[in-house]
């Protein structure tokens, strides 16, 4: 059994020291409570951009107020190498824990400087940074925050109970990324997200089903409240009852798409689940093996380009 943790919590928005701080502390209970592989949501570290979605006057040229906030989460991003970086790989450390998070990530030098990435990062329990993945194309709206990202991170590691990936968000709707993934031969799989709808859900479970693996599906929390006071939310969402932009929604799948956890919404906490060994997952792969036997490479082929751009 490996014990799983998901932090369904809300990031101080656009504030990275004290998200930092927020998750280091998140990262120490989960760990007291036998955690070994401590999942964050997309973009937790420092907020996934939620206002691009709800917003007024996002897409306007040249728009003070929205350039602000693009500035603010600039400078609240986080960096490769960096003190904030290092403390959560101190954390790992400290903890004896696999982290895997996801986060709004910038880079400042050389080329490809003053972009933001929408990136996952899997530290292990040495502090040693597996995978570094930049989510290969931003979906929609977030093309006005996030630059496009790589093939690099398209891999999986082999924490000793499992061989570990990631996607972000709408990559779980791109065939070749899901194949190449697949071909990873993926035990477990953390499928980022900023919270958890219906379309999402589908997703997270055909990926359990066609990659015969296990599926962490993580959302996070974000509150009405915690949207940038000079950006303006729609009369609908103000009148709503519901407190929440982004509700959670985690939920884990296994590899015959049934409900391990069932999904949480509407609540800030820390989710647990003990997942079963993977040694048996080679009897779910025997119908359906979509690297192995029910590969054809006679017909298909699939090149991937896993070189770092920037």
């Amino acid at each position: 059994m490996t014990k799983i943790a998901i932090i369904q919590t809300e990031p101080v928005f656009n504030d990275l020291s004290k998200t930092i701080e927020k998750g280091v502390q998140h990262i120490h209970e989960a760990a007291q409570n036998g955690a070994q592989l401590i999942v964050f949501a997309e973009g937790w570290f420092a907020g996934y951009p939620a206002w691009i979605d709800h917003c007024a006057h996002v897409g306007r040229w040249d728009h003070p107020d929205i350039k602000a906030v693009w500035a603010t989460m600039f400078q609240n991003s986080l960096e490769l190498n960096s003190p904030e970086m290092t403390r959560l790989q101190e954390a790992a450390i400290q903890t004896k824990t696999n982290l895997l998070f996801g986060a709004n990530e910038r880079i400042t030098k050389g080329i490809g400087n003053n972009t933001i990435y929408n990136a996952a990062f899997l530290i292990d329990l040495k502090g040693d940074i597996q995978i570094h993945h930049r989510k290969t194309m931003p979906t929609y709206n977030e093309k006005l925050v996030h630059g496009l990202g790589d093939g690099h991170g398209l891999k999986s590691v082999d924490l000793g109970f499992g061989k570990i990936g990631t996607l972000i968000c709408w990559e779980h709707w791109m065939p070749l990324t899901r194949q190449t993934m697949h071909d990873e031969n993926e035990d477990i799989h953390v499928a980022l997200w900023p919270a958890i709808l219906d379309r999402h859900l589908l997703a997270s479970r055909h990926y359990a089903v066609e990659g015969r693996c296990y599926v962490i599906a993580a959302g996070q929390i974000l509150r009405k409240s915690s949207i940038p006071g000079n950006l303006e939310l729609p009369k609908e969402i103000i009148e709503s009852n519901s407190e929440f932009i982004l509700n959670g929604g985690s939920c884990i799948f296994a590899p015959d798409g049934s409900y391990l956890l069932e999904p949480v919404s509407d609540v800030e906490t820390i989710l647990y689940y003990d997942l079963p060994n993977v040694s048996n997952l080679i009897q779910e792969r025997m119908n359906l093996a979509v690297s192995g036997h029910y590969q054809r490479p006679d017909i298909f082929e699939l090149k991937v380009n896993k070189k770092r751009l920037f």
